[in-house]
């Protein structure tokens, strides 16, 4: 009895110590066409926190980042990968998640007054106006517009808050319990992830057939109620480098840095990649440099 009591105090004190590390646990890698239930990568976490992982990766400009098989979750790189950041725009990508999963994408949304306060970057939607909801999630996910992203929260949950709440909810049963969300867009917000978390929901969305092709956009037609056409190039460079990178989503605020998050695939490998805090125009040189050696291996 004694025996068995110490060793639970054991247990307890080796998991406070692995701290927000996701314990590394089977899971069948799933098909990219279906999109798991409440998944999460076979493993994202080393034991305790490393900075950059292993001794012949590459520097990069990134103050944080990870790259993940994105078939089974291994780890593959890792720098700083559990410092707390905000991440910009890249959250975007837990937004449409939770659209693409649950919200049906050809029923219309009309947008309220407070869906178009946002800035800087919006395709200019304007009160009382419909729209498809999957043309509000390309567009969001193509060029990053704010006032998208905050007509699809609105029109899911009711309000702001309700849908930052889910957003908290999908993240932790993502495994990415480091993490907390304020809003849909990434705007300046007491709010905070870790490029591990990020890639945990990565992995999930990667795993959404909806959300992979409107990531992988190389262009998109905005139509506008009024019958205008827009066309918005991605904000994402790597699309047009090579087929290979198919999304995911980029950031940029003053708090966050440049945030990006890429996901890549050629010869039966593919790889999520993700970058916190770096400085534009090297964070796609960056993510070039990391796939790349990745792929010497």
């Amino acid at each position: 009895m004694r025996r068995h009591f110490s060793l639970l105090i054991l247990s307890g004190a080796l998991l406070a110590l692995a701290g927000c590390a996701l314990e590394e646990q089977p899971v069948p890698p799933p098909s990219a066409a279906q999109a798991p239930a409440d998944s999460v990568p076979t493993e994202v976490a080393p034991a305790a926190p490393r900075g950059l992982w292993p001794s012949d990766a590459p520097p990069i400009r990134a103050v944080s980042a990870i790259l993940i098989d994105a078939r089974t979750g291994r780890t593959l790189y890792e720098k700083n990968a559990d410092a707390p950041r905000q991440v910009a725009s890249t959250q975007k990508l837990l937004t449409g998640l939770i659209v693409a999963e649950s919200d049906p994408l050809d029923a219309p949304v009309r947008i309220s007054p407070e869906d178009t306060r946002v800035e800087p970057t919006k395709v200019g939607l304007r009160a009382g106006e419909t729209y498809p909801r999957r043309q509000l999630l390309s567009a969001m996910m193509v060029k990053s517009a704010n006032d998208c992203a905050a007509a699809l929260a609105r029109s899911h949950s009711g309000s702001i808050p309700a849908f930052s709440e889910e957003m908290n909810s999908l993240a932790r049963r993502c495994g990415a319990t480091c993490s907390r969300f304020v809003n849909p867009h990434g705007l300046p917000a007491p709010q905070h992830s870790t490029a591990r978390d990020m890639a945990r929901i990565a992995f999930r969305a990667y795993r959404n057939p909806d959300l992979r092709r409107t990531m992988a956009l190389r262009s998109y037609c905005f139509r506008y109620a009024n019958g205008r056409l827009c066309f918005l190039d991605p904000t994402d460079k790597l699309l047009a480098i090579s087929p290979c990178y198919n999304g995911m989503k980029t950031g940029y605020t003053e708090q966050a840095g440049k945030c990006l998050i890429t996901s890549y695939s050629r010869g039966g490998r593919e790889y999520i990649l993700v970058q916190l805090g770096s400085h534009a125009p090297q964070i796609f040189n960056d993510a070039q440099t990391v796939i790349g050696w990745a792929e010497s291996k």
